[in-house]
């Protein structure tokens, strides 16, 4: 297949549903066209990835960082390449980390080294309607995330009074003269017409394709250190935020309920599997409210019992005392930066 691969980006912040509204998309794709999932992740640790569905995809993770920023810059081209190159896919599915600026994307794709393999076709911003108003006025990457975007899907309706939906839409408007809304739970919407995929898609595609340009790892190599020292790129995280990794080595689950009160409320995000009783468990942390549910899926042994925290870096000493009352030991932390001695934009109201 020499065509051009379509693009669509999946961009939301965290906890919204965008792995749900993912495995949506892989569920209604045509059986009869190739189709890749890049994945991004903030922390050390990649859960989403174990929760896709259809493991016989090709599938991309890239965590420790947004692939909009410096910090993992390089990984996110180097992957395109080798999408381009080897695998050319007819749709590229991208799910961004919920903290990410995705204003650069449309840039990355048109890069010369791409040689016009990749066709961005839209943006998804996926919207928790129950937190959105609150995260906007406190995280920058909120405001990016709509600014860009293109089509809204207003996840979690059951969660939120229809003035809270009324008022999520108004501000959007703000940003976008005709914006098109999905209102939805589960991010259950029917996404067949979203991916625009018609025939005449497919006749433009094999009219505009082309193949990537040929290079050495070396050429690569040094192709992305000059972007990453391009004075104007956008390379810094839009949010102060870190993330830490906790390992639990307990029998019976601890007191998930009175652990979450504990958390600082600087604690935006947290996810992870925990196993206890011969069964596996995912525990779900957004903005104060929390679930756990049994899963059956295969867990790595890195996941096992590993629970990923998103969060200020001013509470990371009152997370870690929190987590070592249940049980819970640090094993590791992240601070994306764009460079040496940057520490991005804080926060708007929270820091």
């Amino acid at each position: 297949m020499t065509g051009c691969t379509a693009v669509y980006l999946i961009t939301g912040f965290l906890g919204s549903g965008k792995t749900t509204f993912l495995n949506r998309l892989i569920h209604q794709f045509p059986r009869d066209r190739k189709l890749m999932i890049l994945m991004n992740e903030f922390g050390e640790i990649g859960v989403d990835g174990t929760l896709v569905a259809a493991q016989e995809l090709d599938i991309l993770e890239i965590s420790k960082g947004s692939i909009f920023c410096a910090c993992v810059k390089t990984d996110f081209i180097k992957g395109l390449f080798e999408i381009a190159q080897k695998i050319k896919p007819d749709v590229l599915l991208i799910e961004s980390t919920g903290v990410a600026n995705p204003t650069d994307l449309k840039k990355d794709l048109s890069l010369p080294i791409f040689n016009n393999c990749f066709q961005f076709r839209e943006q998804f911003c996926i919207v928790d309607a129950a937190h959105f108003l609150e995260e906007f006025e406190a995280f920058a990457s909120v405001e990016r995330q709509i600014a860009s975007s293109t089509r809204f899907i207003i996840n979690k309706t059951d969660l939120a009074s229809p003035e809270q939906i009324a008022e999520i839409k108004s501000l959007i408007r703000k940003y976008h003269p005709c914006p098109q809304f999905y209102e939805t739970t589960y991010a259950d919407v029917d996404v067949r017409e979203l991916l625009l995929l018609k025939e005449e898609a497919g006749e433009q595609k094999a009219e505009t394709g082309a193949a990537a340009r040929q290079m050495t790892e070396t050429e690569l190599e040094r192709y992305v250190e000059d972007l990453l020292n391009d004075p104007e790129a956008s390379l810094t995280p839009p949010d102060v935020l870190m993330s830490a990794t906790f390992f639990w080595k307990g029998e019976d689950l601890p007191d998930l309920a009175d652990l979450t009160k504990q958390l600082p409320k600087e604690v935006v995000r947290a996810k992870g599997f925990l196993n206890a009783g011969n069964k596996t468990y995912l525990y779900n942390y957004v903005l104060g409210q929390y679930s756990l549910e049994e899963r059956q899926v295969p867990v790595a042994q890195n996941q096992n019992n590993v629970l990923v925290f998103i969060f200020a870096p001013q509470v990371l000493s009152a997370l870690e005392q929190a987590m070592g009352k249940y049980g819970f030991v640090k094993k590791g932390e992240l601070m994306p930066r764009a460079s040496l001695g940057a520490s991005g934009v804080p926060l708007k109201e929270l820091l």
